[in-house]
């Protein structure tokens, strides 16, 4: 995998959408810019509605339509989207869903029983994804995710909806993988504590025509992001929260 020599740098101008019927138009983005340096835990939040996906998914190319630049600082960057949904082919078993990812050959299809393991799937690697719980499905999304061995790492909330300790299990699993396989990840959440216990770093969206109201350093340690205690006094210290 050739690294990434340069910081990923995003700028949006202005991203609206259009006017549908007797909506006008709407102002979702507008003068968004910073730099993404090599193997850090980006975390956008924000209000909901309020432009966190959008930005995501022009930083992946999914929407071209918008005023500005996504440099990669190298050609050829190597991306990975984890989604809200896991995005699971219903026909194909864990395993499968997992190497599908991969060009057939690929020498990385033999680190896929390493990531299974990892994510704690072993007993499902043959099951197909109606078979087991939306958690373990998640796990597969993870590991689909970091077989590619990608340069950069892109999540949209894709915790959302499950359950205090399912959730909490993933976010773990999420910071051991990160740790063992570093690349640089941008995470969008809505879930204060979730972001404090991930990111390296929070850029907070401001509401309405959205633009970045707080870029904020996170100071935890890969051990203190398992620590309850310390991911809410970190979170005292940024947000304010009691």
């Amino acid at each position: 995998m050739a690294p990434l020599t340069h910081p990923l740098s995003v700028s949006v101008r202005k991203k609206v959408f259009p006017a549908v019927g007797l909506r006008g138009e709407i102002a979702v983005l507008k003068d968004i810019a910073f730099k993404v340096e090599r193997g850090s835990f980006v975390v956008i939040t924000g209000p909901s509605g309020g432009g966190k996906t959008t930005l995501l998914n022009i930083i992946a190319g999914l929407d071209k339509d918008y005023e500005g630049k996504i440099d990669f600082g190298d050609s050829g960057q190597r991306l990975a989207y984890v989604f809200q949904s896991p995005r699971l082919l219903p026909w194909r078993t864990v395993y499968e869903n997992i190497a599908l990812a991969l060009p057939a050959g690929d020498p990385r299809i033999a680190d896929i029983p390493e990531l299974i393991e990892r994510v704690g799937l072993n007993e499902a690697a043959s099951a197909y994804p109606e078979m087991i719980s939306l958690g373990m499905q998640r796990r597969v999304a993870l590991a689909r995710a970091f077989v590619l061995e990608p340069d950069i790492l892109l999540m949209d909330e894709p915790f959302v909806s499950l359950d205090d300790p399912t959730a909490q299990g993933l976010r773990e699993l999420l910071v051991e993988l990160w740790s063992r396989r570093p690349t640089t990840v941008i995470f969008v959440t809505h879930d204060r504590m979730e972001a404090v216990m991930l990111a390296t770093r929070i850029l907070r969206l401001s509401g309405g025509s959205a633009s970045i109201a707080e870029d904020i350093p996170v100071s935890l340690s890969i051990s203190d992001r398992s620590d309850r205690d310390k991911v809410r006094e970190e979170q005292r210290r940024i947000f304010g929260d009691t």
